[in-house]
């Protein structure tokens, strides 16, 4: 999928071989530690059937989140899919069968989990235009300043170390600057083999206690599992995820077991998935028990352990922020004050106060206008805060399929009562996300631009109401990703039918028209969508944009302005701005602009890219050379900086160099049709007639007629004498 909406500029050039071409790029507890003796070592003895666990400094702890499990899906909770390895580790220690995240999304769950602190406090509320703030503490910092190795291993780009959740990792293993395909729809994610495989690398080098943290991301929808449980569970691949996922961490469990000290390991999903209950197929838009309950799992392993073993099943409530101050009390970690958890040792050692849990799901409020779902868990009373209130008696009802919020008004007053006492306020300002940050979070189905606030939200912005349109949501990144763009288009009309004033929808709509080279269309959508929802900054940006590739700069230009000056911290819009004064032939500008955004943003690959295509469209290549060599630098996967390194080569004569970078930027993205024609171009010129004739196949299949007509005809005709 090209990242960035583009227009060919026909260049000067002779037949059959023409001049290479650039093209600018669109950005895209109060717990103290156990009062014990610096080298002590105890045990904490639970009830008569709870396992012993060994509280001690020397020790490791190995946190392992497995994203979007459900609960309801391991062995050991009855689940479908076959996990041995869970399991047995559910037999070394406890078990809790109703345990709660307090968000439905990753980043903002494990913020949670690493904080030890609900989503309101710790301020991170979605996981696009979030960041946990330096000033947070976290398990990380505690457990370095208690002299423990810290590293974290992770499976996915919504916990990308630019979110904030690095702090305190002396390693922080994710994927940034990953050797994969922009176009690749897994190049925002890595299979849980290799994230444990990395994992145990770093263990095995540790000399003192140590916390590592890993997270694996292969249950997250689309549910593809290797073989061979793409096999064995053809009928339900979910389970096939899990089951593959169980299998890819027994080395990792395997090599705590074996260690030479005792390990407390905890297992715990951040959230789970629909699987079509209450019509929500994956999660984020609801918070009903298929994603909001989740597995927990605390056992210890290693030296010392194996006789203290009695396994515990525990029915008392338990939550995400009691993880923090576990680990603190097993371990003497000095963990934040003023944490709204309590140990899970605590919860099973006979002590019965339930304490009520909040939760909340804001991505649809933040990104599609709907209203915001807050509510809380008192034992077994459940309280949703929507329009159309909801509560349910989980105890009696565990699927929530009566709602009694009408029928028992008192019992749900004392509960909305609760949750107003966490005086939980609403999310604040989104920060502006680059081009490559919203792609690769669309790629896995996360939402991200931003949406108007309402003052007051009514039954009709009920998320139950909408649900319908999630759906239509969903099936359209599906299709586009299936490449079956027509389709995923009329999935977008249809939600506009019954949402005309969704902006993402009319986004994503213009996006697949522009890349299908129908621009008229696109810039028709875009302008449709300010008509019917007033102004939007990122409908804005994207309409200034589109306007500016297709000549219109005069219109280009002071839509841009106006954008900037709105959202001066805005890269995209900035980005947008400069690629304008480009068009409007006002390189000067356009430097400038883009040496703005690189002032506040030195890593920006996107500005990188533009400064250099306007410095070769200026004919200084050194400074062009300069500015994507940074680029290649600063993201390995950049196929426009690989491709504008090609053309230098080139024009300096260095024609087996251009070949090497145009060959990688088309691996990199097989969509840069202007590198895959350079790339064309040069070997026909070299006489390489074999290596020439898939890429101009390739070309010719591929590169939308729109915008290369001309070119395709050029070498369908090359191919047809050949």
């Amino acid at each position: 999928m090209p990242r960035h909406p583009q227009k060919r500029r026909p260049p000067e050039r002779e037949s059959p071989a023409p001049t290479p071409r650039a093209r600018l790029a669109p950005t895209a507890l109060a717990i103290a530690a156990l009062c014990a003796a610096a080298a002590g070592i105890w045990w904490v003895q639970t009830r008569q059937d709870a396992p012993m666990l060994l509280s001690t400094p020397a020790q490791n702890v190995l946190l392992i989140t497995i994203d979007t499990l459900r609960a309801d899906a391991l062995g050991s909770y009855g689940g479908r899919a076959a996990t041995p390895n869970l399991d047995r580790l559910a037999l070394d220690g406890m078990r809790f069968t109703f345990a709660h995240a307090h968000a439905v999304v990753t980043l903002p769950s494990h913020a949670s989990i690493l904080t030890g602190r609900y989503p309101f406090d710790h301020g991170v509320r979605d996981n696009a235009g979030f960041r946990l703030d330096d000033k947070a503490e976290t398990l990380a910092e505690a457990a370095r300043a208690s002299g423990f190795a810290t590293g974290a291993f992770v499976g996915a780009f919504p916990l990308d170390r630019q979110f904030g959740l690095a702090q305190g990792f002396d390693v922080y293993g994710d994927l940034g600057g990953r050797d994969v395909a922009p176009s690749d729809f897994a190049f925002s994610e890595r299979p849980a083999s290799e994230v444990v495989a990395d994992a145990r690398a770093w263990i095995a080098q540790q000399q003192k206690p140590w916390l590592a943290w890993v997270h694996v991301f292969d249950p997250h929808s689309p549910y593809a599992p290797p073989a061979p449980f793409a096999q064995q569970y053809a009928g339900d691949l979910y389970a096939g995820e899990v089951a593959f996922t169980d299998q890819a961490l027994a080395p990792l469990l395997d090599m705590a077991r074996a260690g030479a000290r005792p390990t407390t390991v905890i297992v715990t999903a951040d959230h789970g998935e629909g699987l079509g209950e209450h019509g929500e197929t994956t999660h984020g838009v609801f918070a009903y028990e298929s994603t909001l309950r989740v597995p927990l799992i605390v056992a210890q392993v290693g030296a010392g352990t194996a006789s203290k073993r009695r396994p515990v099943v525990s029915d008392v409530p338990v939550r995400h922020v009691d993880i923090l101050p576990t680990i603190a009390g097993l371990t003497g970690i000095a963990a934040p004050a003023n944490l709204p958890g309590r140990s899970l040792v605590t919860a099973v050692d006979g002590e019965r106060e339930e304490r009520t849990s909040y939760f909340e799901a804001m991505t649809a409020t933040l990104k599609r206008g709907w209203a915001p779902l807050r509510g809380v868990l008192a034992g077994r009373d459940k309280y949703i805060d929507l329009p159309l209130e909801e509560a349910y008696d989980l105890a009696s009802d565990p699927r929530e399929e009566k709602n009694i919020a009408a029928g028992q008004p008192d019992r749900v007053r004392v509960l909305a009562a609760q949750l107003k006492g966490f005086n939980a306020a609403l999310p604040g300002n989104q920060a502006d996300e680059n081009a490559e940050v919203r792609a690769r979070l669309q790629s896995l189905g996360y939402l991200s631009g931003s949406s108007p606030r309402k003052a007051l939200y009514t039954e009709d912005d009920d998320p139950k109401r909408l649900i319908d349109v999630d759906r239509l949501m969903m099936e359209g990144i599906e299709l586009h990703r299936a490449g079956r763009s027509r389709e995923a288009a009329d999935a977008y009309r249809r939600v506009l039918v019954r949402r005309p004033d969704m902006s993402l929808a009319y986004r994503r709509l213009a996006y697949i028209q522009w890349e299908a080279g129908a621009t008229g269309d696109a810039i028709g959508t875009l302008r449709d969508a300010l008509a019917k929802t007033g102004r939007d900054l990122d409908i804005e940006i994207r309409l200034g944009t589109y306007l500016a590739e297709t000549g219109a700069a005069a219109e280009a230009v002071p839509m841009l302005e106006r954008t900037v000056k709105a959202a001066p911290g805005n890269v995209e819009a900035a980005n947008g701005l400069g690629i304008a004064y480009a068009r409007a032939s006002r390189p000067g500008d356009a430097l400038r602009t883009f040496e703005r955004v690189l002032a506040t943003d030195p890593r920006n690959a996107f500005a990188l890219e533009n400064l250099g295509t306007v410095q070769l469209q200026r004919g200084d290549l050194r400074a062009a050379q300069d500015a994507f060599a940074r680029a290649v630098t600063t993201a390995p996967t950049s196929s426009r900086a690989h491709a504008g390194l090609g053309v230098i080569a080139s024009q300096q004569q260095r024609n087996d160099e251009a070949i090497v970078h145009w060959r990688r930027a088309v691996e990199l993205d097989p969509r840069n049709f202007d590198a895959l024609f350079n790339l064309t171009s040069a070997l026909i010129r070299a006489g390489r007639v074999a290596d020439a004739r898939p890429y101009a196949s390739q070309f010719v299949r591929t590169a939308p007629g729109a915008f290369y007509a001309r070119d395709i005809e050029r070498f369908r005709g090359w191919l047809e004498t050949r």
